[in-house]
């Protein structure tokens, strides 16, 4: 008699047989040269084959993040790492790891954008009546709002507003999307901002909470569309063959306090 033992784990996503690989039920020979990689990718996340305007969105969301030069954070920091540890894999990981809060993921915008939507946008009333209510309480709570403001784009960031006519035009922009742009209009308001753009990581939310990504999904793919810049960077400093990066005296003020270690052992307890 077979004992009855519970599965430890459960997955729709891939499944391994003796001559083939199958991506969510699809022969992966089969998709190889038959689908994009923007197509796969949408696949394998959300367990359907997108429809032609869903793929051209992801494309395009892919290309969105492409590089940021040595302006960006996980870039810098991987190209330290491999000075040190000259690996495309630790290089990668650095990156990835520098990914968060403050720079590249969208979750915190996403978890916003879904928040507030569900919470404030009443069917059938006017959409900036319900933004201005909704800032009001983001302002009385003292919440921080993803998407808004850039250090170097003001009024317009030029890849926000492209993904968004690309989202028009591939019919992946709806009332989600509306109910973004009418906060930011109450805030940059309510705040007296006006050169407060949104930003490409806030546009890339909107657009993909009315795709019905999770926040955590759309980190993903952020982080996804910023590879290929992380591994051309990587190349080149393994390329360059500079050994161990540090930060030159002249852009750091070092503390030079000098102290007297037997004295000060001396004044904390301990005997000579």
């Amino acid at each position: 008699m077979t004992a009855d033992v519970r599965k430890s784990w459960t997955t729709s996503i891939s499944d391994v047989e003796e001559a083939d690989v199958f991506i969510r039920g699809y022969s992966l020979g089969d998709l190889i040269g038959s689908v994009s990689f923007a197509s796969a990718t949408y696949l394998l996340i959300k367990g359907a084959l997108p429809t032609p305007g869903q793929t051209k969105m992801i494309d395009a969301i892919l290309c969105s993040v492409l590089d940021y030069s040595l302006k960006k954070p996980g870039t810098v920091a991987a190209r330290y790492c491999v000075s040190g540890n000259p690996s495309m894999v630790a290089g990668l990981a650095t990156a990835m790891l520098s990914a968060g809060e403050y720079t590249l993921a969208p979750d915190s915008a996403g978890a916003f954008i879904r928040s507030t939507y569900d919470a404030h946008r009443k069917p059938g009333a006017d959409i900036d009546e319900c933004a201005e209510v909704a800032v009001d309480e983001i302002r009385a709570k003292k919440l921080r709002v993803g998407g808004f403001g850039h250090p170097n784009f003001k009024f317009s960031d030029p890849r926000a507003q492209k993904l968004k006519s690309i989202a028009v035009e591939a019919g992946v922009w709806g009332d989600v999307g509306d109910w973004y742009e009418a906060v930011h209009r109450a805030f940059i308001k309510r705040v007296n901002k006006p050169e407060m753009p949104i930003n490409e990581v806030g546009m890339m939310a909107a657009i993909l909470t009315e795709m019905a990504f999770t926040p955590d999904e759309m980190t993903g793919l952020a982080l996804l569309s910023t590879f290929p810049g992380v591994v051309a960077h990587i190349s080149e400093e393994l390329q360059s063959k500079t050994r161990i990066r540090t930060l030159p005296d002249d852009i750091v003020d070092y503390t030079r306090d000098r102290k007297e270690l037997d004295k000060d052992l001396a004044a904390a307890g301990w005997s000579a």
